[in-house]
This record gives structure tokens, C-alpha cells and sequence, in this order.
């Protein structure tokens, strides 16, 4: 690239070796100094970040505090090496070779802003090719592909989130999804129930029917077990569903990994929920915890949450209990996009960003069949 600075005869260009030099240790004979009436674009990419990361959040598509400050950590590392450089490189003068130099430059650095492993050049390199993109749609200019070109001249980046980066989500198999679905059932009542089975449900104390519902919310409407603790009694939604007593959706409060959203239930775990709601009122369990720890209401633990969990999936005869409350809400999340829906809208179901639909997807395009 060549740069002719104002009131100055003489051209400078930038040195375009795969190492880039940094401006404080350029001889002041290599390059002729700027003029004092250039302006040198030093807002430019902030700006244009900040515009791109505006319309992100309105569209939904970014929501979470904690990814859009890992995504100001990435920019601002990248950002503070450009306006080192001399000159000063924009997203317009950007090409694959400022790239490998800014690669070269930040690998082997420890801190976690700084370092480009793999994994993490290609979320940088696949933001900056969204930052682009998003400034060449407002402006109407073609879009600059160095960040594109560069991921795809580096396999070890491309690959990067490779099955051997990012493992495949463990979830239930269908026959698995229907054995624990029909053990969970038999503790709500069953009128259509031949026998002695019809009266099963009455043998469960509250904390063991406390227990299968809350696992019943995990698998039938993909909560985590944080999820699950706070949870209120405000949280299920009756009105304008199908029955007129079956919870058919659950709002879930926002915590500090992510925002308050909503979530629908499969009916056969509202149907379980609607059993818990009558139970819990009929004992007259105090506070406001959809699943309180006591009868006085006091907030359900995470130890003893997970022990309730882990105690249902032993009962119930699955293996691999370590980790099983999670195979609930990845069985869930494959179970909706094999229906068809939405990745972006089974997102907004979990709480997590778009991105994250990734490894289900890798799931859901092999024959293997979920529920």
C-alpha cells in the first residue's frame, strides 16, 4: 500500500514482510514523517466495532454481558496492535499479511487477551471479517476478504473448532429419552393407568416428587440446574395454553450468565409440573422457590440439587449420572432442531448466543436419531 501524505512529495509505504515492525522501533530515516495536517483514522475501528456490536444486540443475535465482553477484549487486542503499526492500519488497508504479522505477534503471550491459539484466531478473525462486513453494508463499498482469506489458508485455525476441539454434546438416545420420560411419569396421577399403577403416584413424599419434576423441567424444556434453583412460583405460565391447568411455558430469571427468557415445556412435563403445583399448595410449603430445599421455603442448594438429580437418573437405571443433568438440556435443545425449529430461536430458549448451536447442529445432520 501506498500512502502520500499531505503537503509531502515524497511517497511512503508500508513495510509488507510477515513481521511487521512496530512504529517505536522504525528508523526515522525508513519513513518520511506524517504531515501535521493528516489525519490519522485512530477512532475508526472502535467505531466500527461499536457500530457492528449496536446492531448485534438489537437484533437479539448478542444479549449475554459476559460474550460481548470477551468479543470488547478480542477487538481492543487487535485494535491496539493496528494503531502501532506505521502507518496505521485500518480495515480498509488490512490484508493477510498484517494478519500473519499480528498472528506471529501474539502467539506464545500468556494472558488471556492476548493470546491466539487456534480456537481463539479464528473467533478473532471470523469478528473481524463480521466487522467488515457489517461497515461495508452501511457504506455500500466491497468489503474487504483478508480476514476470510487468511482463515482459509490456515488449517490449523480453520479447524480450529474441530470435533477435537469442541466434543459433541452428550444426550440421550431415544429409547434412553423414553425410558426416563415414562420413570418420571409414574409420579403424577394417571387415570388412564390399569391397576395398581393408577395410585403410584400417591407412594412419592414431596422431595421426591420435588425431584422428577425439576428433572422432568431440564429434559422437557432444556433448563441447567441453576435454572431449576431459581425458579418461583411466577415462573410457570397456565393462560393461553392448550389445557387450561397445564403449565405450557416457564420464565426463567436472568443471572449473571445470562438474560431472563422464556422457555416451552413439552406437555408431558407440564403435566408433571401442573401435579407438583397442586401438591405444593395442598401442603401448604411455604416461600416463594418453585423448588424450595424445606417446607419452610429456604433455596434449594446447588450440592443438594445435583444429588436429587443424580439420585433420579440412578433410580431410573441410566448410566452415566456424572454430568446427566446436562445431557437433559443437550437432548432437549437436538429434540427441537430435529422438529424443524429455529437454531437462532432454540438460542433464545437456552440462553446462550447463536454461535453456541454450532456442535448441535454437527448432532443433527448424522442419521443418529434423538427425541
Amino acid at each position: 500500500m501506498t500512502r502520500t501524505p499531505q503537503l509531502l512529495t515524497k511517497q511512503t509505504t508500508r513495510n509488507k514482510s510477515p513481521l511487521r515492525t512496530n512504529s517505536a522501533a522504525v528508523s526515522v530515516f525508513s519513513i518520511t514523517p506524517l504531515s501535521l495536517f493528516e489525519e490519522v483514522p485512530t477512532d475508526s475501528l472502535g467505531q466500527a466495532f461499536e457500530r457492528w456490536l449496536s446492531d448485534q444486540q438489537a437484533a437479539g443475535s448478542l444479549r449475554q454481558s459476559s460474550s460481548i465482553q470477551v468479543y470488547r477484549d478480542m477487538w481492543g487486542g487487535f485494535t491496539a496492535w493496528c494503531l502501532g503499526q506505521s502507518p496505521v492500519v485500518t480495515l480498509a488497508s488490512l490484508d493477510v499479511r498484517d494478519l500473519a504479522a499480528f498472528q506471529a505477534a501474539r502467539f506464545g503471550m500468556k494472558s488471556a487477551d492476548l493470546s491466539l491459539s487456534p480456537r481463539h484466531a479464528l473467533r478473532l478473525l471470523r469478528l473481524i471479517d463480521r466487522v467488515i462486513g457489517h461497515q461495508a453494508a452501511e457504506t455500500g463499498e466491497p468489503a474487504n476478504t483478508a480476514a476470510a482469506d487468511w482463515i482459509a489458508a490456515q488449517p490449523r485455525v480453520r479447524y480450529g473448532e474441530a470435533a477435537h476441539a469442541d466434543p459433541l454434546p452428550e444426550y440421550l438416545s431415544v429409547s434412553e429419552a423414553k425410558h426416563l420420560i415414562a420413570f418420571l411419569s409414574n409420579a403424577r396421577p394417571r387415570p388412564s393407568a390399569v391397576g395398581s399403577g393408577r395410585d403410584d403416584h400417591e407412594a412419592f413424599t414431596w422431595q421426591e416428587l420435588r425431584n422428577r419434576v425439576s428433572v422432568s423441567l431440564q429434559l422437557g424444556a432444556g433448563l441447567t440446574p441453576g435454572d431449576v434453583r431459581l425458579l418461583t412460583l411466577h415462573s410457570p405460565t397456565v393462560q393461553g395454553g392448550r389445557s387450561r391447568e397445564r403449565p405450557w411455558k416457564v420464565a426463567v430469571p436472568g443471572n449473571g450468565n445470562a438474560p431472563a427468557r422464556e422457555t416451552p415445556i413439552a406437555p408431558w412435563a407440564g403435566e408433571l409440573l401442573q401435579h407438583w403445583l397442586q401438591v405444593r399448595a395442598e401442603m401448604k410449603i411455604a416461600g416463594d422457590y418453585l423448588f424450595p430445599a424445606t417446607r419452610s421455603g429456604k433455596p434449594w442448594s446447588k450440592e443438594a440439587q445435583y444429588k436429587a438429580a443424580k439420585l433420579v437418573f440412578e433410580e431410573a437405571g441410566l448410566d452415566g449420572t456424572e454430568g446427566g443433568s446436562f445431557r437433559l438440556r443437550h437432548t432437549f435443545a437436538l429434540r427441537q432442531l430435529r422438529r424443524g425449529t429455529d437454531a437462532v430461536q432454540v438460542a433464545r430458549w437456552l440462553g446462550v448466543e447463536p454461535e453456541a448451536m454450532a456442535k448441535y447442529r454437527r448432532v443433527v445432520t448424522s442419521p443418529e436419531q434423538v427425541i
